[in-house]
């Protein structure tokens, strides 16, 4: 059942999901340098949905059906569709920084949803350890001041809600499978990824560069298999608007996988951004204050 306490594997499976979704970033980076933002995100998760459903058929584990193909469906259509086109459109003019800083909002926008769907109640450890965490985007992605367009920011919020909602509809009913839910949901994701792809005018090439290669296939096996079988693991096990904090984390594992791996500055605002976004997180899904203990008063004596 899922608690707000978790146990070592559930924290174990949390610290994975952001480790694999850190070093997405640095991955995706080599990805668009010779796949289109579209095609490459409908590509890496159709290929992951291919090996899920192998991984069905060796198993024989059955697909959703009734109310779980129904929020399957939806978590794909939120979760892999609106969020990526929405963010990935987004970003064609407004910056990564100011980017950052809004889906940074992720757990505080799925607290509201959880609490509006009933799943959970507002605490105030929840939304001080959301704006910690949301100031330390800030300071690590140094939004700068430039003229905002209103319109990109919006598809940054929606791609925020989008992700947030998909958690919190998975909690709604729990699916009866990880892995056919992530078929199911993949599978419907990519389709659509591929389908506004196409309507955009993207162009459809196969990578050349070893680099690309080596990225994609990291990104379908490990980035997109392993970080949504360990997401909804946790998520099975622990309160959605905890498991949303892997979203301002995994920019503080891509600043340090982006300097180990593509040999990226490592600057002092994203220290103690990083440093910041920590505290955040662990204000809201991890600090328990201790309580007061009242004194039972003592029978007089006699």
């Amino acid at each position: 059942m899922p608690t707000d306490a978790p146990n070592r594997l559930t924290l174990a499976a949390f610290s994975a999901t952001v480790l694999i979704g850190g070093v997405n970033f640095v991955a995706v980076r080599y990805s668009n340098r010779e796949l289109e933002p579209l095609f490459g995100a409908g590509l890496r998760f159709a290929a992951a949905a291919l090996l899920f459903l192998g991984f069905i058929a060796l198993r024989r584990i059955g697909l959703p059906r009734g109310k779980q193909l129904v929020v399957a469906a939806i978590y794909g259509v939120l979760a892999f569709t609106v969020t990526y086109a929405a963010a990935y459109w987004a970003l064609q003019e407004l910056s990564a920084g100011v980017a950052a800083v809004v889906f940074g909002a992720t757990p505080l926008i799925t607290i509201m949803l959880a609490a509006l769907h009933g799943l959970e109640r507002v605490t105030r450890r929840g939304l001080l350890g959301s704006l910690v965490a949301i100031v330390g985007i800030g300071v690590l992605a140094n939004p700068g001041s430039d003229s905002v367009p209103l319109l990109r920011l919006g598809a940054v919020l929606l791609a925020s809600a989008a992700a947030a909602e998909s958690s919190v509809v998975v909690k709604l009913v729990p699916p009866t499978h990880q892995v056919a839910t992530n078929a199911t949901a993949m599978g419907i994701g990519s389709a659509l990824l591929l389908g506004l792809s196409a309507l955009s005018g993207e162009a459809w090439a196969v990578p050349q560069s070893a680099q690309t290669r080596v990225a994609l296939g990291y990104l379908v096996v490990v980035g997109s298999v392993g970080l949504f079988a360990l997401f909804l693991f946790t998520l099975g096990r622990w309160t959605a608007s905890a498991v949303a904090y892997v979203t301002p984390l995994m920019p503080v594992v891509a600043l340090v996988a982006g300097a180990v791996i593509a040999g990226e500055e490592i600057t002092v605002a994203g220290v103690v951004g990083g440093a910041i976004v920590i505290a955040g997180v662990w204000i809201g899904v991890l600090w328990r204050p201790r309580r007061r203990e009242t004194l039972k008063p003592q029978p007089a004596e006699t």
